[in-house]
């Protein structure tokens, strides 16, 4: 990221200078809805380079920038007060989660306003009600209230958003936006705490293990992402000849067609071949691995902890040693400087299923399985593919992502809802790139009028509605004829029509969703909607998988 140390501030209004920070970390796009507390700040953002996309609720604001931040590497959102910023706690909770670096701007009442504590438009219990819920769900908060401090206080939490990959908080009073500081000011990136000495000892350690071990692996998880280190994953990777697998939450952290890539490890949710290749490791390297219950099959993953090496940029553990105040990429590339022997563990042929080709539709009723088989024909090293919660993720497991970071889900917070405003963001950060959204048609419900903003902007994403009348993961988790899973069905395919744009597709059969999908990959003039019915009772194997060992908890 390009961020010029000293640069002049004078006469810079706090507004400016805010606007000029976001863009020093390559925040070039920013979403949000307007309201009156923050009405002076969208004046100048909208003079501004920042091209601001208007959203139709302030949740699917949060998670467009949400997508946006970990496509581009940093994202951003500005809601009023309260009312904007409480719609958006879900959003910014999830970027939390899943460590996404989002920005949130808020307006609230100005300084002026707030003397005798009057009883203001949006304003809930005290002026300070929505600080205290952003300061639990952010990684650094700030309200610019003095202007003595303001600057400084910008550069504070836009570093604390950088370094940590998590969301962070900047509540800026109306009447501070047009305030220019009479005081100079000069951003300097602060030091982090890091013992050059105990990074070194930490990779010799790391060093010493792979160059005995005899059947290493490396399982690599979503700060790979996070952090830039793709890169230098494969590098690693192709130098030492160590197998790799990815986590559900880090899927396309390495292309999958990658000779060295054996394929997802989640437990026993997963392929058995994988879960056996990696827990009878002799050396198992997390890099950068959230052990979530997702992540880990609902716990059914067996690690020996004497035989793993966790990394990531919280945490350095080498078996039951821990070291302190080492950063992931300092890590990594102090380990690829040391001498480390080639592994010669084979990969057996059979560790991932071959992908069958695909054989030609018929007019059969369309499953799941056959969609995501027909679908995974047609991806290229371009798509980017983004998939809602439910079978929507767990199906989208079996698809094999070409590029990289190229797999955008809410794998680990599962809120139902993400996909479409995640498309959106997803859009505006690639816009030539070709987007595939998967979406079960509860989750649509919830957010799916952001087709509008696509429709409006001319983005050009295949949205597919997974259309089975209610919430099929739970149906899964919790069987029996209950009322409460399902739900009022839509026409789907004739939004489009409302939107005043795109196009909406009906299907049933296989060669229906086979004609739809090459009609709309062909399309580029539009958003196009893809209804694909499904049987109530059909789901993918991986949700099988799950509902067999969730179910009992639930």
């Amino acid at each position: 990221m390009n961020v010029p140390p000293g640069r002049p501030t004078q006469g810079m209004t706090i507004g400016q200078y805010l606007i000029q920070r976001l863009q020093d970390y390559g925040i070039h796009d920013l979403f949000g809805i307007p309201g009156d507390y923050v009405l002076s700040l969208y004046a100048q953002l909208e003079t501004s380079p920042i091209h601001v996309v208007g959203c139709t609720r302030e949740d699917c604001a949060g998670f467009a920038a949400d997508a946006y931040a970990r496509v581009n590497g940093m994202g951003a959102l500005c809601v009023t007060y309260c009312v904007g910023g409480l719609s958006v706690c879900n959003s910014i909770a999830g970027a939390y989660a899943e460590k996404s670096p989002v920005v949130l701007i808020t307006g609230s009442p100005g300084m002026k306003e707030r003397q005798s504590n009057p009883l203001l438009h949006h304003m809930v219990r005290d002026f300070r009600t929505q600080i205290d819920v952003f300061e639990r769900i952010c990684i650094a908060t700030t309200e610019l209230s003095d202007p003595v401090t303001a600057f400084r206080e910008i550069d504070r939490v836009l570093d604390a958003c950088a370094r940590y990959k998590r969301p962070v908080y900047i509540d800026i009073p109306r009447d501070m936006v047009d305030v220019a500081p009479q005081i100079g000011h000069a951003y300097f990136r602060p030091e982090e705490p890091m013992k050059a000495e105990v990074l070194q000892e930490a990779a010799d350690e790391v060093a010493v293990l792979i160059n005995r071990a005899e059947r290493p692996v490396i399982v690599a998880g979503i700060e790979i992402h996070r952090f830039g280190l793709q890169d230098q994953l494969v590098q690693f990777v192709e130098r030492t000849k160590i197998p790799v697998a990815a986590t559900l939450l880090g899927k396309s952290v390495i292309r999958e067609t990658h000779p060295l890539y054996i394929g997802l490890y989640e437990g026993a949710m997963g392929y058995e071949s994988v879960q056996r290749f990696v827990e009878e490791s002799d050396l198992i390297i997390l890099l950068g691995t959230f052990m979530t219950d997702i992540n880990l099959g609902i716990f059914t993953a067996n690690l020996d902890p004497g035989k793993c090496v966790y990394v990531t940029s919280e945490e350095l553990r080498v078996r039951h040693h821990h070291y302190r105040d080492v950063g992931l990429d300092e890590f990594f590339s102090a380990l690829a400087d040391r001498e480390l022997t080639l592994a010669n563990r084979a990969i057996p042929e059979s560790i991932r299923p071959a992908c069958e080709p695909y054989q030609l539709p018929t007019d059969s009723p369309i499953s799941v399985s056959r969609m995501m088989a027909r679908l995974n024909e047609q991806l290229d090293e371009e798509t980017i593919v983004v998939a809602d919660i439910g079978d929507s993720l767990f199906a989208a497991t079996e698809l094999v992502i070409r590029g990289r970071t190229e797999f955008l889900s809410p794998a680990y917070y599962t809120s139902m809802g993400f996909s479409v405003p995640a498309t959106l963001g997803a859009q505006v950060a690639r816009p030539q790139a070709r987007v595939v959204a998967i979406c079960g048609d509860g989750a649509f419900q919830m957010t799916g009028q952001e087709m509008s903003t696509l429709v409006r902007h001319h983005y050009d994403p295949v949205i597919i509605v997974l259309d089975n009348g209610g919430y099929g993961t739970e149906k899964k988790l919790h069987p029996g004829d209950w009322k409460f899973n399902e739900i009022h069905r839509w026409q789907y395919s004739e939004l489009p029509k409302v939107y005043g744009g795109g196009t909406g597709y009906l299907v049933r059969t296989e060669m229906e969703f086979d004609h739809a999908l090459q009609t709309a990959w062909d399309d580029r003039s539009g958003p196009s909607i893809l209804q694909v019915v499904i049987a109530p009772d059909d789901h993918s194997s991986a949700l099988l998988r799950l509902g067999e060992r969730l179910g009992a908890r639930v």
